[in-house]
Protein backbone atom coordinates (compact mmCIF):
# COMPACT_ATOMS: atom_id res chain seq x y z
CA UNK A 1 0.00 0.00 0.00
CA UNK A 2 1.39 3.66 -0.98
CA UNK A 3 2.75 5.93 2.03
CA UNK A 4 0.24 8.30 3.04
CA UNK A 5 0.69 11.76 2.21
CA UNK A 6 1.63 14.16 3.71
CA UNK A 7 0.60 17.98 3.04
CA UNK A 8 -2.43 19.97 1.31
CA UNK A 9 -4.77 17.89 -0.35
CA UNK A 10 -5.16 18.16 -4.00
CA UNK A 11 -8.82 19.95 -5.14
CA UNK A 12 -11.08 21.08 -2.44
CA UNK A 13 -12.09 17.62 -0.48
CA UNK A 14 -10.68 13.92 -0.50
CA UNK A 15 -14.15 13.23 -3.04
CA UNK A 16 -12.69 15.97 -5.17
CA UNK A 17 -8.98 14.84 -5.02
CA UNK A 18 -10.09 11.23 -5.35
CA UNK A 19 -12.12 12.07 -8.65
CA UNK A 20 -9.02 14.58 -10.03
CA UNK A 21 -6.67 11.42 -9.60
CA UNK A 22 -9.05 9.02 -11.44
CA UNK A 23 -9.07 11.35 -14.14
CA UNK A 24 -5.12 11.76 -14.38
CA UNK A 25 -4.70 8.07 -14.42
CA UNK A 26 -7.28 7.44 -16.75
CA UNK A 27 -5.79 10.18 -19.09
CA UNK A 28 -2.38 8.53 -18.40
CA UNK A 29 -3.72 5.00 -19.32
CA UNK A 30 -5.34 6.43 -22.34
CA UNK A 31 -2.24 8.94 -23.71
CA UNK A 32 0.61 6.90 -22.40
CA UNK A 33 2.03 10.49 -20.97
CA UNK A 34 0.79 13.30 -20.01
CA UNK A 35 1.67 16.67 -19.03
CA UNK A 36 1.06 17.60 -14.91
CA UNK A 37 2.12 19.29 -12.11
CA UNK A 38 5.23 17.80 -10.09
CA UNK A 39 2.92 17.34 -7.17
CA UNK A 40 0.06 16.03 -9.35
CA UNK A 41 2.28 13.61 -10.85
CA UNK A 42 3.69 12.60 -7.17
CA UNK A 43 0.59 11.45 -6.36
CA UNK A 44 -0.40 10.16 -9.37
CA UNK A 45 2.27 7.49 -9.77
CA UNK A 46 1.33 5.21 -6.81
CA UNK A 47 -2.18 4.55 -7.79
CA UNK A 48 -1.27 3.91 -11.18
CA UNK A 49 0.81 1.41 -10.76
CA UNK A 50 -1.21 -0.27 -8.30
CA UNK A 51 -3.83 -0.20 -11.14
CA UNK A 52 -1.00 -1.62 -13.36
CA UNK A 53 -0.35 -4.22 -11.06
CA UNK A 54 -4.13 -4.99 -11.07
CA UNK A 55 -4.03 -5.39 -14.96
CA UNK A 56 -0.85 -8.10 -14.61
CA UNK A 57 -3.02 -10.28 -12.63
CA UNK A 58 -5.76 -9.97 -15.30
CA UNK A 59 -8.63 -11.58 -13.55
CA UNK A 60 -12.36 -10.40 -13.27
CA UNK A 61 -11.91 -9.51 -10.04
CA UNK A 62 -8.96 -7.33 -10.88
CA UNK A 63 -11.03 -5.61 -13.82
CA UNK A 64 -13.64 -4.74 -11.38
CA UNK A 65 -11.12 -3.13 -9.31
CA UNK A 66 -9.64 -1.14 -11.32
CA UNK A 67 -13.42 -0.20 -12.97
CA UNK A 68 -13.91 1.52 -9.78
CA UNK A 69 -11.15 4.47 -10.49
CA UNK A 70 -11.29 4.47 -14.23
CA UNK A 71 -15.06 4.64 -15.06
CA UNK A 72 -13.98 4.55 -18.77
CA UNK A 73 -14.22 0.55 -20.00
CA UNK A 74 -12.19 1.19 -23.33
CA UNK A 75 -9.64 2.40 -21.16
CA UNK A 76 -9.17 -0.32 -19.16
CA UNK A 77 -9.55 -2.80 -21.71
CA UNK A 78 -6.62 -0.94 -23.24
CA UNK A 79 -4.67 -1.45 -20.06
CA UNK A 80 -5.39 -5.14 -19.40
CA UNK A 81 -4.74 -6.10 -22.94
CA UNK A 82 -2.03 -3.52 -24.47
CA UNK A 83 -0.86 -1.92 -21.47
CA UNK A 84 -0.38 -4.96 -18.72
CA UNK A 85 1.57 -7.50 -21.32
CA UNK A 86 4.19 -5.00 -22.05
CA UNK A 87 4.50 -4.56 -18.32
CA UNK A 88 4.81 -8.55 -17.05
CA UNK A 89 8.02 -9.05 -17.47
CA UNK A 90 8.72 -5.62 -15.03
CA UNK A 91 8.65 -6.55 -11.33
CA UNK A 92 7.70 -2.57 -10.90
CA UNK A 93 8.64 0.92 -11.36
CA UNK A 94 5.97 1.00 -14.71
CA UNK A 95 5.85 5.00 -14.52
CA UNK A 96 8.29 7.57 -15.33
CA UNK A 97 8.15 11.36 -13.72
CA UNK A 98 10.34 13.93 -16.25
CA UNK A 99 10.72 17.30 -14.63
CA UNK A 100 9.91 20.03 -17.55
CA UNK A 101 10.18 23.83 -16.91
CA UNK A 102 7.74 26.07 -15.10
CA UNK A 103 4.16 27.13 -16.22
CA UNK A 104 4.38 30.12 -18.06
CA UNK A 105 1.38 31.64 -16.21
CA UNK A 106 1.90 30.89 -12.06
CA UNK A 107 5.34 29.52 -12.56
CA UNK A 108 4.36 26.20 -11.11
CA UNK A 109 7.11 23.26 -11.28
CA UNK A 110 5.78 21.18 -14.37
CA UNK A 111 6.43 17.32 -15.17
CA UNK A 112 5.79 15.00 -17.73
CA UNK A 113 4.44 11.50 -16.68
CA UNK A 114 5.24 8.41 -18.50
CA UNK A 115 4.28 4.73 -18.87
CA UNK A 116 7.33 2.92 -18.87
CA UNK A 117 6.57 0.49 -22.50
CA UNK A 118 10.16 -0.63 -23.32
CA UNK A 119 10.70 -4.74 -22.93
CA UNK A 120 13.00 -5.11 -19.78
CA UNK A 121 16.34 -6.20 -20.96
CA UNK A 122 19.15 -8.36 -19.02
CA UNK A 123 21.88 -5.40 -18.53
CA UNK A 124 25.42 -6.52 -19.81
CA UNK A 125 26.74 -6.96 -16.15
CA UNK A 126 24.37 -9.05 -15.25
CA UNK A 127 25.28 -11.37 -17.99
CA UNK A 128 28.95 -11.08 -17.23
CA UNK A 129 28.37 -12.25 -14.05
CA UNK A 130 26.52 -15.14 -14.54
CA UNK A 131 29.53 -16.22 -16.65
CA UNK A 132 32.30 -15.36 -14.46
CA UNK A 133 30.08 -17.84 -12.46
CA UNK A 134 29.90 -20.78 -14.84
CA UNK A 135 33.92 -20.30 -15.25
CA UNK A 136 34.42 -20.00 -11.72
CA UNK A 137 32.15 -23.50 -11.35
CA UNK A 138 34.14 -24.99 -13.83
CA UNK A 139 37.81 -24.31 -12.81
CA UNK A 140 36.89 -25.65 -8.86
CA UNK A 141 35.10 -28.69 -10.67
CA UNK A 142 38.71 -29.24 -12.99
CA UNK A 143 40.70 -28.15 -9.63
CA UNK A 144 39.17 -30.94 -7.91
CA UNK A 145 38.90 -33.73 -10.25
CA UNK A 146 42.91 -33.34 -11.10
CA UNK A 147 43.40 -33.40 -6.89
CA UNK A 148 41.39 -36.78 -7.41
CA UNK A 149 43.40 -37.95 -9.84
CA UNK A 150 47.15 -36.97 -8.50
CA UNK A 151 45.63 -38.80 -5.50
CA UNK A 152 44.97 -41.90 -7.30
CA UNK A 153 48.06 -42.08 -8.77
CA UNK A 154 50.45 -41.83 -6.01
CA UNK A 155 48.12 -43.95 -3.57
CA UNK A 156 47.77 -41.35 -1.03
CA UNK A 157 44.53 -40.73 0.80
CA UNK A 158 42.17 -38.03 0.06
CA UNK A 159 41.00 -35.06 1.63
CA UNK A 160 38.38 -37.25 2.47
CA UNK A 161 39.50 -40.14 3.05
CA UNK A 162 41.83 -37.95 5.77
CA UNK A 163 39.06 -36.14 7.18
CA UNK A 164 37.15 -39.46 8.03
CA UNK A 165 39.71 -41.57 9.54
CA UNK A 166 40.83 -38.38 11.62
CA UNK A 167 37.11 -38.77 12.79
CA UNK A 168 37.24 -42.27 13.53
CA UNK A 169 40.20 -41.61 15.64
CA UNK A 170 38.34 -38.67 17.53
CA UNK A 171 35.79 -41.20 18.23
CA UNK A 172 38.00 -43.58 19.80
CA UNK A 173 39.37 -41.01 21.84
CA UNK A 174 36.33 -39.47 23.40
CA UNK A 175 35.23 -42.95 24.42
CA UNK A 176 38.26 -43.89 26.13
CA UNK A 177 38.16 -40.83 27.95
CA UNK A 178 33.89 -41.16 28.75
CA UNK A 179 34.85 -44.65 30.28
CA UNK A 180 37.70 -43.39 32.58
CA UNK A 181 35.53 -40.58 33.65
CA UNK A 182 32.41 -43.38 34.57
CA UNK A 183 35.38 -45.84 35.94
CA UNK A 184 36.15 -42.50 38.53
CA UNK A 185 32.90 -41.66 39.01
CA UNK A 186 32.17 -45.69 40.60
CA UNK A 187 35.44 -45.09 42.21
CA UNK A 188 34.36 -42.17 44.18
CA UNK A 189 30.80 -43.12 44.97
CA UNK A 190 32.38 -46.47 46.34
Amino acid sequence: MPTPTKGPRLGGGPAHERLILANLVTSLFEHDSITTTESKAKRLRPLAERLITFAKRGDLHARRRVMTVVRDKGVVHRLFVEVAPDMAERQGGYTRITKIGPRKGDNAPMAVIELVREPVAKKATVKEAEGATKRAAKESKAADEAKAADAEATDEPTVDETSTEATETEATQAEATDAEATEQDKGDKA
